[in-house]
């Protein structure tokens, strides 16, 4: 819009027909006409990818880590996780020592990109791996996995509360360990997968969380606290072990009678946002 330079570039002169008036949109697509008539597309012509939906083109990516002032050199490639679906990963070169931090960097780009570009692992590198004719080698760049697990300091979870929820970001994420102060959005997270934790948290441990709480505590340690401060006094194991005792010495008859009222009692209590 009011851009008649970047609209004489996109939209040309259609050589298919006799109407000078006619425009033909230059997408960005690469194609060619076959034989038979068909076009067979072969990708984009720029750098251009769909992440969640989102048509986002990195270079914008790129230029944005590189006005933070302790960044040197950025560049960020669309990858594959385990699930097939593509996240986008930045590798970046800091100008000093120590580097900043994914955690400081992801909330730079937070507050000057949409969250859908936000990358999902940003890996600080010493330098970026070059071809012989000096461009990035992006097939050496190495794993964000490989790299993230070899800094962070891995910590076994403590108690029930963190075991459970390392053992649901492990199957979400698909990633073997998860230490108590891992990062979720440092190992691949984001805002879709997010929805899945949160979901998970709520019907193993019972209780109303928000999607915010992830975001505002991202790790194990920092959620199962949240989680510990929402149960009620009195673990759901106690109430457990009461019933027991409770079912001791009982017909199967009046055991079924309890049970089912215990049921009963424990879907009404729980309502509809924890199904």
């Amino acid at each position: 819009m009011n851009q008649p330079q970047q609209t004489a570039e996109k939209f040309v002169a259609d050589s298919f027909s006799k109407n000078a008036e006619a425009r033909l949109y230059r997408s960005g697509d690469l194609a060619r006409f076959l034989p038979d008539g068909n076009v067979e597309f072969l990708g984009r012509m720029d750098q251009q990818v769909k992440i969640r939906g989102f048509r986002v083109e990195p270079a914008e990516i790129e230029s944005v880590l590189k006005q933070n002032t302790d960044v040197q050199q950025a560049i960020v490639v669309p990858q594959e996780d385990k699930s097939g679906d593509k996240r986008l990963v930045a590798y970046v070169v800091s100008k000093k020592k120590p580097a900043p931090t994914a955690e400081e960097l992801r909330s730079f780009l937070q507050t000057r990109l949409p969250e859908y570009m936000v990358p999902s692992a940003i890996v600080n590198l010493e330098s970026l791996p070059l071809t012989r004719n000096g461009k990035v080698d992006v097939s050496a760049l190495p794993s964000p996995d490989q790299v993230l697990v070899t800094e962070r300091l891995f910590i076994a979870p403590r108690n029930p509360v963190e075991e459970q929820l390392a053992e649901i970001w492990r199957e979400v994420l698909g990633v073997k360990q998860i230490g108590v102060q891992d990062n979720f959005f440092d190992v691949g997270g984001h805002s879709l997968l997010a929805t899945q934790v949160i979901s998970r948290v709520r019907s193993t441990f019972r209780v109303q969380l928000s999607l915010r709480s992830l975001f505002d505590s991202p790790t194990v340690a920092g959620l199962a606290n949240e989680i510990s401060q929402l149960q009620p006094e009195g673990s759901e194991d106690e109430e457990v072990a009461k019933l027991l005792r409770e079912l001791e010495g009982l017909s199967d008859e009046e055991a079924e009678r309890l049970l089912a009222s215990e049921l009963q009692r424990g879907g009404d209590s729980s309502g509809s946002g924890n199904r």
